[in-house]
Order: structure tokens, then C-alpha cells, then sequence
């Protein structure tokens, strides 16, 4: 299992995926960043700038689409994906 990196660099958009992925694994806490910006009711062009590293006034549509995948993506976690992250061993293996 990866180790979770806050400083990971982001992509414009997670994968797609009904499974775990490494991008999952290495960015879960930006997917717990995200929901708790959503459960806080942060303005979404705010996250995007300090969570995801993506300046929306200077690309408004990358920032926009970044932040709605990834919330997505952290939802998913948030439901199901969290399950195969304990099914394949947490992150004790990498200490």
C-alpha cells in the first residue's frame, strides 16, 4: 500500500475506477480535506487554490473540474473504498 502525501502532486482528475487505486491510496487526504471542506461549506475556488494546488482565477475550468471529480473520487472513498483500503492491510507494511 502507498503512504498517503499531502505535497503528491494532483492530477486534473482521479481515476475512474470501481477499485482502489495507488492515486486513491497516496491522495486520501486530500479526499478527507475535501469532505470536510464540503461538510464546512468552504467555497469550492478555495479548496481548489489550498487542497488541490490549482489557481481557479487563472484556470477557473481545470480548477472547477479538479475539484468535482476529486470530491467525487473522495465521496467514493468515503462509501466503498475504504473497505479495500482495510482489506489490503492499512499502512502498517510501509513502516
Amino acid at each position: 500500500m502507498h503512504r498517503p502525501n499531502f505535497d503528491a502532486p494532483i492530477a486534473d482528475e482521479p481515476p475512474i475506477s470501481d477499485r482502489l487505486t495507488s492515486y486513491d491510496e497516496i491522495h486520501v487526504i486530500h479526499y478527507i480535506v475535501l469532505l470536510d471542506a464540503e461538510r464546512e461549506n468552504v467555497p469550492w475556488d478555495e479548496v481548489a487554490r489550498e487542497a488541490l494546488q490549482i489557481d481557479p482565477t487563472s484556470e477557473p475550468a481545470r480548477a472547477r473540474r479538479a475539484y468535482e471529480t476529486h470530491l467525487a473520487r473522495a465521496k467514493w472513498m468515503a462509501n466503498s473504498g475504504w473497505r479495500q483500503m482495510l482489506q489490503i492491510g492499512s499502512f502498517e507494511s510501509q513502516t
